[in-house]
């Protein structure tokens, strides 16, 4: 006798109900990092577009902030934490190989015993994390999903590199995602291109810090490579998504890209003919590169100061270290 195995069967589709943001408490000008890099104001603004970034205090780590976004999104989202599925947290920044900051987030949120884990895809993260969520859901496997994309990247700066310590800032990001019986998030399109794992990353393994060999591992990374890959490869994904979705530029509400440059995010919306109408989130003036939260975090900001984009469709774009790429559109909340 062939015994059938049950499966389980979700909902049609998926959409994000609400969103949490957590910001480095400390706001940090441009003026207080040229110093050591012997450089100016005016060239991070020109090269970059931030004027100022948000880095955490000693003693706040990337898991108090992912708290506080994830406990606003699940407050917003109406849901009790017992019905949420399962939390997935995109980070580079636990203080941990193991166990994941997920658990502990989870343990901290009231919603264990879902499960938990951690996604280490940088600056592509949360939005890997949210076609695992779409996945989760249309599949039966989770009700309701906590997504969070959570980083202090401070801890990993070299204040005299030029490559990219400017850059970056501590935050977190968070979305509740649910059922719903029209799709809310599309088909995502993503992928890697290992050829190039250097081009943005740490400059040392810990194996080399602990036999003394290299200081403590920091960011770096090689400009030029990633500005090419991410305007020229990276326009393409976008249109691609845009494609799959049978979704026009001027269908969208809003065009929210990882924050990871101004220079590349005009020269994004340049490459996609976007319309006027199109809001582009452009966070990283005052919130840095904030790799994986850094979607998240610019979304909450858009509605905040645009509530009309409710109920529009955004896409967004997340790429960066491996290197990795991941987009999709969403129906705004």
């Amino acid at each position: 006798m062939t015994v059938h195995l049950k499966q389980a069967q979700g909902a049609p589709g998926s959409r994000i109900l609400a969103f949490g943001a957590a910001r480095g408490d400390l706001v940090v000008p441009n003026e207080e990092l040229v110093g050591p890099i012997d450089s100016s104001d005016e060239w991070i603004r020109q090269r970059t577009g931030i004027v100022t970034r948000k880095r955490a205090s000693k003693g706040v780590d990337a898991i108090d902030l992912a708290e506080t976004a994830g406990r606003e999104a699940i407050e917003k989202s109406g849901v009790d934490p017992s019905r949420i599925g399962a939390v997935l947290v995109s980070t580079i920044s636990n203080v941990a190989v193991t166990p994941s900051m997920a658990t502990a987030l989870a343990d901290r949120l009231g919603v264990t015993p879902a499960p938990a884990y951690d996604i280490s895809a940088a600056c592509a993260g949360y939005t890997y994390a949210i076609a695992q969520a779409d996945a989760l859901i249309r599949s039966g496997a989770a009700e309701y999903v906590l997504v969070v994309g959570a980083e202090k990247l401070s801890q990993y700066v070299d204040p005299t590199d030029r490559s990219i310590s400017f850059l970056l800032g501590d935050g977190a990001g968070a979305a509740v995602l649910g059922p719903s019986d029209e799709p809310g998030v599309s088909k995502t399109v993503w992928g890697s291109d290992g050829s190039k794992w250097d081009a943005v990353g740490m400059n040392a393994t810990f194996e080399e810090y602990l036999d003394g060999v290299k200081p403590w591992p920091t960011m770096r990374q090689d400009g030029q490579t990633v500005f090419r890959w991410a305007v020229w490869e990276m326009a393409k994904v976008a249109r691609r998504t845009l494609e799959e979705a049978c979704v026009e530029p001027g269908d969208l509400a809003a065009f929210i890209p990882h924050q990871a440059n101004m220079r590349i995010i005009d020269e994004f919306a340049k490459q996609l003919k976007l319309p006027e109408h199109v809001i582009v989130a452009r966070d990283i003036e005052t919130t840095g590169n904030t790799s994986a939260a850094s979607i998240p975090l610019a979304t909450h900001r858009l509605l905040e100061e645009h509530p009309e984009l409710s109920g529009g469709l955004a896409l967004q774009i997340g790429f960066g270290a491996g290197l990795v790429f991941g987009a999709q559109v969403v129906r705004l909340p």
